[in-house]
Formats: C-alpha cells, structure tokens, sequence
C-alpha cells in the first residue's frame, strides 16, 4: 500500500514541519512505501516565480477588484517584479549569494509600503553585514507581494497560515464547510493542481494529512475535497495539533465529506492501526468492491484558471487497487465501513460478535473518529500501547525540497531570525512536558502530560541519520520544555563523538541550569534557548504553578548569557485576577532583563483558557468563571473566562508589544514605562534596579 503524507499551506517558510518526516520515518520502519510533500513550499515557490508573477498579475487585472493604493503601486511596477523574483528567490535559497550587493542598491528592488518603516540599516547590519541587510530587504519585497495578494486574491493569505480566522475558535463546522462550497481562486486552484501531481505520480492508495494549526484546517480540507471529488478511492487519513487539542469531542459528521478517518495523539499507532484495518489485518472483513466507475479528473490548468467556465471533462482515469492483504478484486476500490458495533456514550467498544452474519468487530482501531451511518463514532482500543519515544525511528526527510525553503530575517534581530533564518532539522529529544504542572497549559492531554525521554545515544544516532540525509547540521529540537538532565547526556554524547552542529531548544528556567552546565552546553552546539517568563509577577508566577521565581530566571539568563547562548523570553498578560499594576510591573521586569542583557527577543501572549488546562477544569481556584463552552459539535479548545478582579488587559497591548519591539532593536530600555502607553499608567512598584541586584547577589 503506498501512503502519500502532505503537510497543506502554510506552516513556515525556511524549513519543513516535522510531523510528515516523523510519521514516515515510522512507517518506513513498519515496512510501509511512503511519500511526502510540504504543498505549502511547492505553492510559494510556483506563485514566486516569474511564471508565477506574470500569472499573478494578470489574473489580478481581470478581476476588477477595487484595489489599495499600495497594490495599485506595486501593479504599476510589475514589470520590475517579474524581473526579479527568480533572483530574489534564488539569494533567499543560498543558491546565489553573490546578489547581495545588488539587492542591497536602492534601485534594484522595487519598493512598496514594506520598506516605509524600516530601521537604520547601518546601525541594524553595519557596513560589513551585506549579506544579513540583503536578506532583510528581500524579506520586505516578497511579505509586499504578499501584501497585494491579500488585498486581490484572498484574504485567506499569509505566509505562515492560511484561512487561520476560519479554524479559530470555530465551534461549528457551518462556516468552514460554506468557505468550502465557494469557487476556488488562484491560490487555491495552483495547490489542487500540485496536489494532483502527486497524487497521478505516485498513485497512493491512501493520503495523510497533517493539521497542526488553525492556518492550516481549510486548505486541508480543500485538499480532502478535492481527492473525494476527483479520486473516490483514496482514503484520507487527518490528524495533527489541531484536531488534539480542538477535535476531541467531535460530533459534526460533516466533516467526513472531506476526511474518512480523524486520529488522536501521537500517530503512530492509530495511523498503523487504520492502515492495518484498511489491509485485513485486524479482526474484521473489510467490505471492499471495485469501483464501477471513477470521477473524471478535469484538466486543472484550465479548471481552475481565474474567470474561466469549467472545462469539459477529460476521459475518466482509473488506478489499480494499492498492494497489501485482505483487498479483493481487482482494479479500482472502494472501502465501506461495517455496521456499527454496540455504543456506549459515543464510543464504540470492542466487541466479537457478528454483525450481518459477516462483520466480526474487534479492537482494530485506536483513537479515531469515523462517520457510521451519518453519526461520529470514536473507537479507542486501549489494549494496542503507543509507541515508546525510543521507539518511533528517526524522522526522514526524504521527498522534501529542502533547497527551495526561504531563509529570511523578518526583524535585525539575531534571536529572532531563528524562527525564519536557516533550514533546521527539527527533533524532539522527549516526548511531553517533565513539568506538566503549569495551570494555563493543556496538561490533561497526552501531547503535555505523557512524558518519555530516550537514551543520548538514540537521540545522537538519530542526529548523525539526520545530518547523512540533509546535509544540514542545525537542529531545533521542538520539545515542551527540554529536560535538563537529558540535554546534559546529550551534549557529553555529542562531544564523545565529536559531531560538530548547532542547537536551539525549548526550557524551562529552572536552577538546575548552572553556569557549569550552560557551558557544556554551548561546547555542545547550544546557541540559544527560549523560555517562559510568562507575566513576570512571583504572585501570579505562583499561582500558575509554573516553579520559578523573576529571581531564579534572572539567574538562568544569567548562565546563559555567559555561555554565549541567547535567550528568547515567552510573555504572557491577562492571566486570572492580574492586575493593572501587575501588568506594568511585568513590563518593568521585561525591561530591565533586556537591559542587563539576559534576554535578545520577547513576546507577549494574551492569555486564553482552554478546556484542558487547570484554569479551564477548575476556574474557581484562579477566582475566575467560564461564561460559555463551547457548543457546535466541532471545535472546543479556546474558552472565554471572566475575570472580575482583573483589568482590561486588552487596552494594555499595543504599549506592552511596542515596548518590546523597541527592546529587541536595543532601543529605549533607558526610558520611563509611562512612555509606552498613550493613557495614564500606575507607577511601577518594583526597583528599577531588582534584576541587577538578583544578578549581583547570585554571582557573590
């Protein structure tokens, strides 16, 4: 059976999401023929392209939408874009760095409203950093084109989401399936037939999508719809981020008009398990018949070409049964699932007993949702275990383009630019949170609270596989919060064998990172961390229960700092019965960290309940209440709290985002809290100087 897995658009520009390279290198391992795409790089590089420009702007002239002056400006100068895409892209793929100093000449690029507020570039890059201000300056003339296809195109559009406002909070499926019903537009028409490509090239039997976001539920289901349509016989296997946290008491059957099986969690077991269900393998006769006939597949150049009728339909294409057990006759296939089993509360439980005289039920799947006579039905066989971490193989990144990922640097920030600057191969070192006791975090799912670390030794075989396949030697290891004692293993491993990379990860700033074990990880490859210092109040710190004090993480930094490793600092404002001055004494601590130099970045998060998380299941120990929950029968994370000794901490976004801004360019850490904020704030009620004397009395 061939498996083709797709990660929809968008996720991030300069490297790929682990979640396809993970579950094939698994699958591989289980003797599965796999492939894999990333539609959201293939569609970047075909629209950014000089094919793509041309076809971009012309569709854009027969649309005679009502267009902003900003559009209408970089319309004006198509024809300089269309000139120097292809160049752009190719200094933005470190294929051609020599282009630097053009790009970085005024006249070169064509500019739009991207450029009207840009930094001082020789303080920002200096008058040797060309190749840094070229990237920085290419950045801002593609997010300009990206600007103008939001404005003509879709307001869909954006480099790292897709349809995000769709998949927010969206309670009911109602609005999603009637996005879904509209004609598709040029973005949409561009992926479906990258899509098909895939799908004629390589035949598969059965396609996996990932859904880790909410900028990512549309176009994948776009992708669903489109194989329903024109290729009936594949089945669609989802899961991913979203569909964990948001999916979990599903009840909409709707959405199986696009998907036919929806799994929690981890996937390695529930995948296998349906692929097993899907082959004969498990206690069951599937009910498998050719098909009398397949969906004609339309010509997409011309279906899906802006303006355009449909075309007449091409003559019908047909693909032979995927290999494997259990499948009967030949050609095409359909799958019908059997009569449902006995139900208890939504949940079907393993059963043995017949049905129509031919279905034996058993347990032959695991943590998956499927549509049965027009209901959702979640079967969940406890008896199969998941995977231990140490045992799920070495994520693969075979198939993925990994030269046409963007390196950009969205912001003259060395921390910062890691999130879009380089192609890092990306590797969890555990399996969830060490911690797991954080009351705004969705501690009550398995993704947080089921931790498991492998040895060093696997974590190391697995990054010299990855390095022999990539070529690439920075790894982002995108765990919850990184163990300590698991890091440290893993960089004396490192050093044992003498592997040479660069590393940045995710922790927590806790006092077992001593100055000793900062340094051996910076001999390791560590150049930077990122962390929460959440609200930055001890109260509120407490109440959260998130185990360190300002005092502690002014510390941490500290080592950090002197190791020569970076530190990226997750904020967070409007927790449960946070105060105004609270919020201003937190903007204070941000401050002075950011001027002793122990944190580069920063980034404030509203706070949001969710209905797995300790605020969310218990409101009343943070004195606050849930006004609603969620009801639709689809999503259900986000929920909406009130807070009534607390504050409106939304007026206090603009001024805390700007402050931080600012601080990241090395700008006004010298100047008064008041002065970020157009409306009378309380005077902070912390020392100016609390974080240089936490600093002074830990080092004496």
């Amino acid at each position: 059976m061939k498996i083709l897995l797709i990660t929809p658009p968008f996720t991030q520009l300069n490297t790929p999401y682990p979640a396809t390279p993970y579950l094939k290198g698994f699958l591989q391992s289980q003797g599965y023929d796999v492939f894999q795409a990333d539609l959201g790089i293939e569609l970047i590089n075909a629209l950014f392209s000089r094919n793509g420009f041309q076809e971009l702007f012309e569709s854009i002239g027969k649309g005679g939408k009502k267009l902003s002056p900003n559009s209408r400006h970089i319309l004006r100068n198509k024809e300089k874009y269309i000139e120097t895409i292809d160049l752009v892209m190719s200094f933005l793929q470190y294929r051609d760095n020599t282009l630097a100093q053009r790009i970085c000449n005024e006249t070169f690029l064509p500019r739009a409203s991207r450029f009207d507020s840009m930094p001082d570039l020789e303080w920002s890059f200096g008058n040797i950093g060309i190749n840094d201000r070229a990237r920085f300056l290419a950045t801002l003339y593609i997010e300009d084109v990206g600007d103008l296809i939001k404005d003509a195109v879709t307001p869909y559009f954006g480099f790292s989401r897709y349809a995000e406002k769709l998949g927010l909070s969206a309670h009911s499926f109602a609005p999603l399936e009637q996005a879904l019903k509209l004609p598709d537009n040029f973005l949409e028409g561009w992926l479906l037939e990258l899509l098909q490509n895939h799908i004629e090239r390589y035949h598969p039997g059965v396609v996996g999508i990932t859904l880790p976001f909410p900028g990512n539920l549309y176009a994948g289901l776009k992708c669903g719809q489109f194989i329903k349509k024109h290729f009936p016989c594949i089945k669609i296997i989802a899961g991913g981020g979203f569909v964990n946290t948001e999916l979990r008491d599903l009840s909409d059957p709707a959405i199986f008009d696009y998907l036919d099986f929806i799994t929690l969690d981890d996937g390695e077991r529930p995948f296998l398990s349906v692929l097993q269900f899907l082959q004969g393998e498990k206690n069951h006769e599937e009910r498998l018949c050719p098909c009398e006939r397949s969906e004609a597949i339309p010509d997409i150049a011309t279906r899906y070409s802006p303006g355009t009728a449909q075309a007449e339909r091409q003559p019908a294409r047909t693909f032979p049964a995927p290999g494997g057990r259990g499948l009967r006759g030949g050609g095409n296939f359909c799958f019908h699932p059997p009569p449902a089993p006995p139900v208890q509360g939504g949940e079907i439980e393993d059963s043995s007993e017949s049905h129509d005289g031919a279905i034996q039920h058993g347990p032959f799947f695991t943590r998956t949702f499927i549509r049965i006579d027009d209901a959702v039905q979640f079967i969940h066989n406890n008896k199969e275990p998941d995977f231990h971490h140490a045992e799920t193989g070495c994520p693969d990144y075979s198939d993925l383009p990994l030269d046409k990922y963007l390196s950009l640097i969205e912001m003259a920030n060395p921390m910062h630019r890691l999130w879009s600057d380089g192609c890092w191969n990306k590797l969890s070192i555990a399996h969830g949170c060490y911690w797991h006791r954080c009351s705004f975090c969705d501690t009550t799912l398995p993704y947080i609270k089921r931790f498991e670390s492998a040895p060093a030794a696997v974590l190391v075989d697995r990054i010299e596989q990855i390095i022999a396949q990539t070529g690439h030697r920075g790894f982002h290891f995108v765990d919850e919060a990184a163990p300590p004692a698991v890091l440290k293993d893993l960089a004396k491993e490192l050093l044992k064998r003498k592997i040479a990379i660069s590393w940045w990860t995710n922790i927590r700033f806790e006092k077992t990172f001593t100055e000793d074990l900062c340094r051996l990880l910076a001999a390791s490859g560590c150049i930077a961390v990122t962390g929460g210092l959440e609200t930055a109040s001890d109260r509120l710190l407490k109440l959260m229960n998130k185990g360190v004090t300002v005092r502690q993480a002014a510390q941490v930094c500290d080592h950090f700092t002197k190791a020569g490793i970076m530190v990226h600092a997750y904020l967070m404002y409007g927790f449960p019965t946070q105060t105004r001055q609270e919020t201003i004494d937190a903007l204070e601590i941000v401050r002075q960290f950011f001027h002793e130099g122990l944190i580069q970045s920063a980034f404030w998060h509203l706070f949001t309940a969710t209905v797995h998380s300790d605020v969310g299941i218990n409101p009343q120990k943070y004195s606050c209440t849930i006004s609603d929950y969620p009801v639709g029968g689809f999503a259900g994370n986000d929920l909406v709290h009130v807070d009534p000794g607390g504050c409106e901490h939304q007026n206090f976004a603009p001024g805390l985002n700007k402050a931080v801004y600012n601080f990241m360019h090395g700008i006004g850490t010298d100047m008064e809290i008041q002065d970020w904020f157009d409306f009378p704030v309380p005077a902070i009620s912390v020392k100016r100087n609390y974080v240089k004397q936490a600093i002074r009395i830990h080092r004496s």
